[in-house]
């Protein structure tokens, strides 16, 4: 059985893949995190990651512990999280906002499921726009929020990772590349991606709507949207293409529009953020409370 401390470093660096932010993270020594990997590697018998004075990356056999783990590790914590606010007794009022409807449905189910343990506490739900980045957090409009990552604001504390979607781009049903069966970031090249404007900070936009290719060929820029409906209309107009979730596939679909999967691009994450001046025993208990569904994200 692992002790908490050596499956807090293990899952740690496997996210951080670097020794010392995981230790900063952790309260502890770079010399402890070695140490407490080593020994779990000892007692596995291979490997967890393949460590060069440049990289750290898990091996296979880390990177299927750790998807093994994770999932109970977050059980775990949110237990101990519903535990300890049924103990204190959790009450008050907390506005959570979503920008998907898969984020919407997990933020609903997680509200009730609070209040019924809660009666105590009042959860209301409310759609955040396109453009409308993190603004509503630090107008103390909301309370949390569901977001795509990255979200990088010094007034703002982002939570753990609680779903995953791979990537897919949207183009127009008759664009030459709208039937193949995958592409990749070269295939941006030349197309103009519809990408929101108003709130949304420059460091988000470049990370999901990339200004050029890796190899450095340009990305235009379509007309900027202010809603999902807003992107989905101008891509069945054919003013553009724009990087989306797999799911949306299922929660968006129109005839004129083609969901091609983007092949060699990291997976969209989710999670939550919050004001850090703003935290609370309810709050909380919502965060855990989500993190205990976040692996049954709808499609």
């Amino acid at each position: 059985m692992l002790e908490r401390y050596e499956l807090e470093a293990f899952l740690t660096l496997a996210e951080e893949l670097h020794f010392g932010r995981t230790a900063e993270r952790l309260g502890v020594s770079t010399g402890r995190i070695s140490q407490t990997v080593k020994k779990l590697e000892r007692r596995v018998g291979t490997p967890l990651f393949a460590r060069t004075s440049r990289s750290v990356r898990l091996t296979p056999v880390g990177h299927a512990l750790y998807e093994d783990l994770l999932p109970a590790y977050r059980q775990m914590g949110a237990a101990l999280d519903r535990a300890t606010a049924a103990g204190r007794g959790v009450h008050g009022r907390l506005r959570v906002g979503f920008g998907t409807p898969w984020g919407g449905e997990l933020l609903t189910a997680a509200a009730d499921a609070l209040a019924a343990l809660q009666p105590g506490c009042e959860i209301t739900v409310h759609e955040v726009p396109l453009d409308g980045g993190v603004r509503a957090l630090q107008d103390g409009t909301l309370d949390v929020q569901f977001a795509a990552f990255p979200v990088r604001e010094p007034d703002l504390t982002t939570g753990p990772v609680v779903a995953t979607d791979e990537r897919v781009l949207l183009l127009p049903a008759g664009h030459p590349l709208a039937g193949r069966a995958s592409l990749g970031p070269e295939d941006l090249a030349g197309l103009d991606l519809i990408a929101p404007g108003g709130a949304v900070p420059d460091y988000w936009t470049d990370h999901h709507y990339p200004r050029r290719t890796p190899s450095g060929a340009p990305v235009g820029r379509g007309p900027a949207a202010a809603t999902w409906q807003e992107v989905l209309s101008h891509v069945t107009a054919g003013r553009g293409a724009t990087p989306g979730a797999a799911r949306g596939a299922t929660y968006h679909p129109r005839p004129g529009i083609a969901y091609v999967p983007l092949r060699d691009v990291p997976p969209l994450e989710y999670g939550l953020v919050w004001p850090t001046a703003s935290e609370s025993a309810l709050l909380r208990a919502f965060v855990a409370a989500v993190a205990a569904r976040g692996g049954t994200l709808g499609p």
